[in-house]
């Protein structure tokens, strides 16, 4: 690794970023970070100016050698970094409104990483992804780039498809299991090992151990399981866990319990409390927070949010990497023959040793035979979305809902397309390019 530690951070402005900086702050000693660039767009202007500010304030009350920039350059933000995280979105919160509430007009689960709503998300978010691959051969071509930008898998999919950029996949959601066991046993989570299987966002626990001693029989008896603010609460069925033999993905109620899952968001919508909506307002309250001059630490707020644990999570990564340390994380990366059933370049997300030349799967012991047909139904839509969002083939992104198993009609899927593409136009240039050339 170079001595000069550069980090470009994309989308710099997010509200996630002040945790991210007490990651970096907080891990100095191991991770000696020399600059940090925050870069956004011009859209993104005012919030990467309030963070940033932030950011600048907690460095100084660190006391630690950080060089903290703002940018809107790109390209300057990309130049020599070492690592490059993105935390983006494509269309901003206004988008995700809209992915959330399509769908449910047409009677589709509404949400922002998976069904109809996370494949708009990964349209517009995979071609500018890929853009800045290409910047990143140019500019960076040995830096890691750690992706938290949702859908986090598809998205390091395609770029592992579609570029020579090193990328890995991360999300909060594995740690989050951690620090529940951590909480319900009292134990740290050193103790504990959980093995995962899936993909992100659709992941199972198989194994669960604590100093080599399985636990997982009797959390099979523990319903409510671990889950994030973003969710709505909703109980598994006993007899389901008891008979699956894993504890699911809190992302799983909506495909376990679609049924309640949609009506809770029926309910919610129409008492205007989406959970785009709801994160607006929790945005703007931060943004208010981050504003005061005496602030010069991540507020707990930020918790609510629904990242919580991201910087533990992005930190940890690019520590391990630097410090080829061995340790074992979670994360999203190329499948490479360990689940038999998928293609070795689809993207997973299980259990990896981090060293400096990259994460090393570690072996999957159990992968429940009832979950692998939900998983491979869901990659191959996965894998057609993506394709579908490097050529702007509608016949491909209408082929990827027909395999979602949250899309109820193909009819239907069509029409919610049409109105979506159409929504997200400004976003999705090669998906009217055709409809442009007809018009001529």
């Amino acid at each position: 690794m170079k001595q000069e530690l550069k980090i470009a951070v994309i989308g710099g402005g997010s509200s996630y970023t002040p945790e991210l900086i007490e990651g970096f702050i907080q891990n100095y000693a191991t991770l000696p970070v020399t600059e940090i660039v925050l870069v956004d767009i011009s859209e993104g202007l005012r919030k990467l100016t309030i963070v940033g500010q932030l950011a600048e304030r907690m460095i100084a009350a660190s006391g630690l050698p950080i060089k903290l920039k703002m940018t809107m350059d790109r390209r300057s933000a990309l130049e020599g970094a070492a690592f490059v995280t993105t935390q983006m979105r494509v269309g901003l919160l206004e988008a995700r409104a809209r992915d959330e509430a399509i769908p449910l007009k047409y009677g589709m689960i509404g949400q922002e990483t998976t069904g109809p709503g996370g494949m708009m998300k990964a349209l517009r978010t995979i071609p500018v992804l890929l853009d800045i691959c290409r910047d990143m051969e140019e500019l960076c071509p040995d830096a890691w780039l750690l992706n938290f930008t949702n859908p986090a898998g598809m998205v390091t999919e395609a770029i592992n498809k579609h570029s020579r950029i090193s990328a890995i996949g991360l999300c909060n959601s594995p740690i989050a299991a951690y620090k529940w066991l951590s909480s319900l046993y009292n134990v740290p989570v050193e103790r504990i090992y959980c093995e995962f299987v899936g993909l992100n966002h659709l992941h199972w626990i198989s194994r669960v151990t604590i100093d080599g001693e399985s636990k997982l029989e009797e959390l099979l008896d523990n319903r409510e399981g671990y889950s994030a603010r973003n969710v709505p609460q909703f109980a598994w069925n006993g007899l389901l866990l008891q008979t699956l033999r894993a504890i699911p993905s809190y992302y799983l109620k909506y495909f376990y319990l679609q049924r309640e899952m949609l009506d809770e968001q029926l309910k919610a919508a129409s008492r205007g409390e989406t959970r785009a909506e709801t994160v607006q307002r929790l945005e703007s309250e931060l943004f208010e927070i981050y504003q005061d001059p005496e602030l010069k630490e991540k507020p707990k707020q930020l918790e609510q949010r629904g990242g919580a644990y991201y910087s533990e999570a992005a930190v940890n990564l690019m520590n391990s990497l630097y410090n080829n340390s061995g340790d074992i994380q979670t994360l999203n990366v190329a499948n490479r023959g360990t689940l038999d059933f998928l293609p070795d370049d689809a993207c997973i997300e299980v259990n990896c040793r981090v060293t400096s030349e990259g994460p090393v799967i570690q072996p999957v012991i159990v992968v429940p035979e009832a979950v692998k047909g939900l998983i491979g139904s869901v990659k191959t839509y996965e894998r057609l979305a993506i394709e579908a969002a490097v050529t702007g083939d509608r016949g491909l992104a209408l082929l990827a809902l027909a395999h979602h198993p949250l899309t109820s009609s193909v009819g239907a899927a069509e029409d919610m397309l049409t109105e979506m593409l159409e929504q997200n136009r400004q976003y999705l240039p090669r998906f009217f390019a055709e409809i442009h050339k007809l018009s001529k």
